[in-house]
């Protein structure tokens, strides 16, 4: 039985024990300030992405409580990289003796917003935590699966195959083609998802240095991850000699509208993903030999709205929605051209388009991997350091809205 105690998962929290409660005898370890993110060798970069965790208490559903009492909440430690579904084989047996007869549609929730399986935890925790919760509180459902709003999810084998899917839509980013992915063999392909779902990054260089997925050319100054663990020299990597190659860079934008909030401790939960744009959209890299910021990417997105933290834009957030994504709600668009107006009648956005020219949209937060990172930050570092195993930069924007 989980119980109150931290499950014996390894792995570096988010917060010490006095801070994230529950304690046990799991590897808590504060993850390192931004400032401190450009001063780390490229290993060591890889290893607290991979090792990163967050502590979760999570909650059985009243309405599936058949005993009294009803079982205490189960504290596991989730991986940043791995995916609810995943904690499953942990929670079964906590929570099995009270469940009401039936079959088992595991899901999860979150403030009674259902979480979706295939994005990474560390994604949602961000995204849906501005001010984090440390445990974060969770329910887990066993039966009345959300068919309505959750694409289904049977298990491991789900996520397994959305995890490749995810592979082979960055390897056609990367390279134009998916055949490195489809040509994969059985026990390459067994030991890669093993590698994820175990978090050993060991085995995860071995195979995926197979897939020739590097993000950026060879002729670029960063180390990528994958490098400096097969024993490329290390160093300290100093903005100023960090060169960005031309490429497409697979990213997954997260972007969160929370209203005129001033500050994050204000900012209300949300109920429904409408009010959350998921962007599917990869990065032109295309400046040969300058430096490619972080900032530099967010401009390329939005070039009429992004802008940093401190400066205010007073455009509308024109958004590329793919996937199962939905469009962010207003922000105050500005006057647009005829063949603008015409995409954005096609979305929710063009019915409150009058009353919301006189507002400005300004950037409150980004967030990758938990981290939240200067602007100035060379790009091409933060993908080959921050991305995820499926070769996606996730990133979490939280933009906030008010009247001029």
């Amino acid at each position: 039985m989980l119980g109150f105690a931290l499950a014996p998962i390894k792995g570096r929290s988010e917060s010490p024990p006095e801070e994230g409660g529950g304690g046990g005898g799991a590897d808590w370890v504060v993850l390192p300030r931004a400032s401190d993110t450009m001063e780390m060798c490229s290993e060591e970069a890889a290893k607290y992405v991979w090792e990163g965790a967050i502590p979760l208490q999570i909650h059985l559903h009243e309405s599936e409580v058949t005993t009294l009492p009803a079982p205490p909440p189960a504290l596991v430690l989730g991986s940043r990289i791995g995916y609810l579904p995943l904690l499953i084989p942990l929670l079964k047996p906590h929570f099995y003796s009270t469940l009401p007869p039936g079959v088992d549609t595991v899901w999860f929730d979150y403030k009674g917003l259902p979480l979706k399986w295939y994005v990474p935890t560390g994604v949602l925790f961000d995204l849906l935590c501005p001010e984090p919760e440390r445990p974060w509180n969770l329910t887990v459902h066993f039966r009345s699966y959300p068919a309505d709003s959750l694409t289904p999810c049977d298990g491991e084998e789900n996520v397994k195959w959305s995890f490749i899917n995810s592979l082979k839509e960055a390897a056609y980013i990367i390279n134009g083609n998916c055949k490195s992915i489809m040509n994969m063999s059985q026990a390459d392909q067994f030991e890669l998802w093993q590698s994820v779902l175990k978090g050993t990054l060991d085995s995860y260089c071995k195979v995926s240095s197979r897939l020739k997925l590097g993000v950026l050319r060879e002729d670029c100054k960063v180390r990528t991850s994958l490098q400096s663990h097969l024993g490329v020299n290390e160093s300290s990597i100093i903005p100023n000699q960090t060169v960005a190659a031309a490429g497409r860079i697979p990213v997954r934008w997260y972007i969160r509208s929370v209203g005129d909030a001033d500050d994050l401790e204000d900012i209300d939960a949300i109920d429904r993903w409408e009010e959350i744009s998921y962007i599917n959209r990869p990065v032109e890299n295309h400046v040969e030999g300058s430096l490619f910021t972080l900032r530099d990417a967010m401009e390329s997105l939005l070039p009429d709205c992004f802008e940093p933290p401190s400066s205010v834009c007073d455009s509308k957030l024109s958004t590329e929605v793919g996937g199962e994504g939905h469009d962010l709600k207003p922000t105050g668009p500005k006057t647009l051209s005829g063949s603008q107006n015409a995409g954005l009648e096609e979305s929710s956005n063009a019915k409150s388009h009058d009353q919301h020219t006189n507002q400005k949209a300004k950037i409150m937060l980004i967030r990758i991997q938990g981290i939240t990172l200067d602007w100035e930050v060379p790009f091409a570092w933060v993908v080959n350091n921050l991305m995820n195993p499926d070769y996606f930069l996730h990133i979490s924007v939280f933009v906030s809205v008010s009247s001029q």
